[in-house]
């Protein structure tokens, strides 16, 4: 009776010492499933966030002391100003000044001359605010006669107009990063965007009409939304409703490539020489930095205004992309002329602008707070992506799953039971063994006695 008992404990104990390790591995394998608290995304793609001290400077001092303001190499802002005092307030403030001639109101008089000639296909202007000139650009598709007349305009205006012929044509740049397709044509989701009860894509104005109906595959089997509003030309924004009216899991992420993403976290205007990165599903993530604002574009579609000019490569394909920095929205692919080969120009519409004539707030990511901020990355595949997000970020940084495994809060319960089951079979086992032993010896002591 005494052994049958012990056996029943025995094989009692190694069924819950079992039992343990199994549920000690699924609470592990939970906990390393699971998201982590400390998010790497983005770290790779951040670049130092512009200042605005510039931007509040020039607006203090009034457009006719001011002619913009930039940040230099050093990150720090310098401001355009056209008198001493107004160069003394800058340096008292902490910004560098750089006297120049003419000031903001002389730049922006004459862009509104050329806006009044008449409209040239392949052209484009923007003012430099480093030179202190607005710099006019014809492409390839410009004739000789066409250039000459603008040229001829230009003179009119006087010395600070600068004139520049560039290879290429500038075009929109259809296509982008998680691509939806309609009858209109193939473009890129750029960023999530809500208005508090619907979800909607923004994109580029130029992808389609309103009413224009989206795909997520070529054979019209999976459909996103439709184009609910927009503006082309004039601006180059739209919007695109959902269908299920959410965006989904992956909303507040931005595709990078190589299933790597960057939550955004805010919206802001940039500054001329910011660093900037944009993702186009041609030709990947690129970086590059803001050369002028107020751009305008005359593309054969019509003339676009108030855009972004960056020195950022981009392609046929690129369309609709987002353009950002530090995990901040700034643009939306618009167009440009060059390639990745060679480069070129690219321009941007402002998310900022869009945002507030459409209505609607950028979908960010959320610290545990609730303040904005970054948070865990989704653990969807690509193919269940939000368009408007590009794509969800799969896979992850070895170190953080080492992290993971090595905080207490999340695999130390799992890991406490299976080393008490890995002691309770050790145990049983190192019990059974001197049971065995005992018994043996005392069987042979009474056979050879």
């Amino acid at each position: 009776m005494r052994h049958a008992r012990r056996r029943v404990v025995r094989r009692v104990t190694r069924l819950a010492a079992v039992g343990g390790l199994l549920l000690g591995g699924a609470m592990v394998t939970r906990a390393v499933a699971s998201e982590p608290p400390d998010p790497t995304i983005g770290v790779p793609y951040s670049a130092q966030p512009a200042t605005s001290m510039g931007t509040a400077l020039v607006s203090r001092l009034g457009t006719s002391r001011t002619a913009g303001s930039w940040v230099d190499s050093a990150g720090r802002p310098v401001v355009a100003v056209t008198d001493e005092k107004a160069a003394d307030e800058v340096e008292r403030a902490g910004a560098r000044a750089k006297m120049v001639r003419h000031s903001m109101s002389d730049l922006k008089s004459a862009t509104a001359t050329l806006r009044s000639a008449p409209r040239v296909p392949g052209t484009a202007w923007a003012l430099d605010y480093k030179s202190n000139e607005v710099v006019v650009r014809g492409d390839s598709t410009v004739s000789a006669s066409d250039w000459s007349r603008l040229t001829e305009v230009a003179e009119g205006i006087g010395g600070f107009v600068r004139m520049e012929r560039t290879e290429g044509t500038f075009t929109t740049r259809i296509n982008g990063a998680e691509p939806i397709l309609s009858t209109a044509g193939r473009c890129s989701a750029g960023f999530n965007v809500t208005d508090g009860k619907t979800d909607f894509i923004l994109t580029a104005g130029h992808c389609g009409p309103d009413g224009s109906v989206w795909f997520a595959d070529d054979r019209g089997r999976e459909q996103v939304g439709t184009s609910l509003r927009g503006s082309f030309p004039g601006d180059d924004y739209s919007l695109v409703k959902y269908d299920s009216g959410r965006a989904g899991e992956g909303a507040d992420v931005v595709a990078v490539g190589g299933g790597k993403g960057v939550r955004i976290t805010g919206v802001a205007d940039p500054e001329v020489g910011q660093k900037i990165f944009r993702s186009g599903s041609t030709s990947g993530l690129r970086e590059g930095e803001v050369t002028a604002l107020n751009a305008t574009v005359n593309y054969p579609e019509g003339t676009v205004t108030g855009l972004i000019e960056t020195n950022v490569c981009a392609e046929p394909g690129d369309s609709g992309g987002p353009m950002f920095a530090d995990g901040v929205a700034l643009g939306l692919t618009s167009g440009g002329s060059g390639d990745c080969a060679a480069g070129g120009t690219t321009f941007f519409q402002p998310v900022t602008k869009a945002l507030t004539e459409l209505g609607v707030k950028l979908i960010v990511a959320k610290q545990a707070g609730g303040g904005t901020g970054a948070s865990p990355a989704p653990s969807a595949s690509q193919g269940a992506a939000s368009p408007g997000s590009s794509a969800p970020v799969t896979g992850e940084d070895v170190s953080g799953l080492l992290t993971r495994l090595t905080d207490p809060r999340n695999v130390g319960p799992g890991l406490l039971v299976i080393a008490g089951s890995l002691v309770a079979l050790v145990a049983t086992r190192w019990i059974r063994a001197e049971q065995d032993r005992k018994a043996y010896r005392q069987y042979y002591s009474a056979t050879w006695g």
